[in-house]
């Protein structure tokens, strides 16, 4: 536990872990040095990532690395507890550092030359063995960041010395020989620089057209799911249109039916009577539709001579009189009719 210092000046102890990663550039492997913080909340969130560099190392910094040594990556900025872990953040270190080593060897000067007084602009690139550059030009005459090339170093370096005989030592000041830089040297820098730039336009145009690819497949899929759905909506309402057409020639074939039976029955109503209308198919049904008719017949009769009671027509004895045998009556019809609609299998009446 370490005690981790934030952007807003607050301290918090945090587990760190330190190490170094192990990467292959230009055939060669070189350990870089890295320091792994984890917040309370980890494997929830990522972790702050640091490149640690030692005394004779430089940071590079670049896409992926800022000028304090934080790491950003794509990894950690999608991280997504169960599937990322520190593992697999590792392996992508060892991926993009491959590719865009974060340090450099810092470069080192030889002090075992005997002092002199420049009589001109101060030198501050000179290394032994190797042509000076004039004073208002930068080491990497190209424009780009200096790139690692690999060499005896444990970690690219900016620039290879050569040997040299110490007993000999060389005071030249300014300008090589002929004041100029090998154009060796420039075009494999400028290659260099070139290559690297266009690998990364290239990889960002690639993950940038596969995304837009697998957005059309996607989009392309569900434009055939909905194509389906809408051909099988089109082809149900199809068979309802279908159906709803031979049930409305059905219903007007009924209607024709109907409207000639309701003419042939208008025309002759005038001579229709009511029991030649009416036919029972069976002798029993024909004779209980008898007695239900007389047993209603019997119904209306004792109601009106309720009637007949309560204007004054009759008197009391009378009413009572012919109610009493109605009623008698009205009890045997109903038993008889209770018993023949047994006989035919019918629910009871009453």
């Amino acid at each position: 536990m370490d005690a981790y210092v934030f952007n807003d000046g607050s301290t918090k102890d945090l587990m760190s872990l330190t190490g170094t990663v192990p990467v292959s550039y230009r055939g060669n492997t070189y350990n870089i040095p890295v320091c792994l913080w984890l917040l309370d909340v980890y494997p929830y969130n990522p972790p702050i990532c640091f490149v640690k560099p030692t005394s004779a190392m430089m940071i590079k910094t670049g896409k992926h690395v800022d000028a304090n040594g934080k790491i950003y990556l794509p990894y950690l900025h999608e991280w997504k507890h169960p599937q990322s872990d520190l593992y697999g953040l590792i392996q992508v270190m060892v991926v993009v550092f491959g590719e865009e080593p974060p340090v450099f060897s810092r470069p080192q000067v030889q002090s075992s030359y005997p002092s002199y007084q420049p009589t001109g602009p101060p030198n501050t690139s000179y290394m032994p063995g190797m042509p000076s550059y004039p004073s208002g030009h930068s080491a990497n005459p190209s424009g780009y960041p200096s790139y690692p090339y690999p060499g005896g170093n444990s970690y690219p370096t900016a620039s290879t010395a050569q040997n040299y005989n110490a007993q000999t030592p060389v005071t030249t000041v300014g300008p090589s020989r002929d004041g100029t830089i090998g154009e060796d040297t420039i075009r494999a820098s400028l290659i260099s620089a070139v290559s690297d730039k266009l690998r990364w336009r290239m990889k960002e145009e690639m993950d940038r057209a596969q995304a837009e690819l697998n957005a059309l497949k996607r989009t392309e899929e569900d434009l055939k799911t909905g194509h389906q759905k809408l051909e099988q909506m089109v082809s149900r309402l199809d068979q309802e249109v279908t159906e709803v057409d031979r049930n409305i020639d059905l219903l007007k074939k009924k209607d024709e039916e109907l409207s000639s039976a309701l003419e042939k029955m208008t025309s002759q109503s005038e001579n229709n009577d009511i029991d030649d209308v009416i036919v029972p198919t069976a002798p029993l049904y024909k004779q209980i539709l008898n007695l239900y008719a007389e047993e209603n017949a019997i119904e209306d009769t004792i109601f009106y001579l309720g009637e007949a009671l309560r204007r004054g027509v009759i008197d009391l004895e009378v009413f009572l009189k012919h109610v009493r045998l109605l009623s008698c009556k009205q009890f045997q019809l109903r038993a008889l009719m209770q018993k023949a609609r047994k006989t035919a299998g019918l629910s009871d009446l009453y």
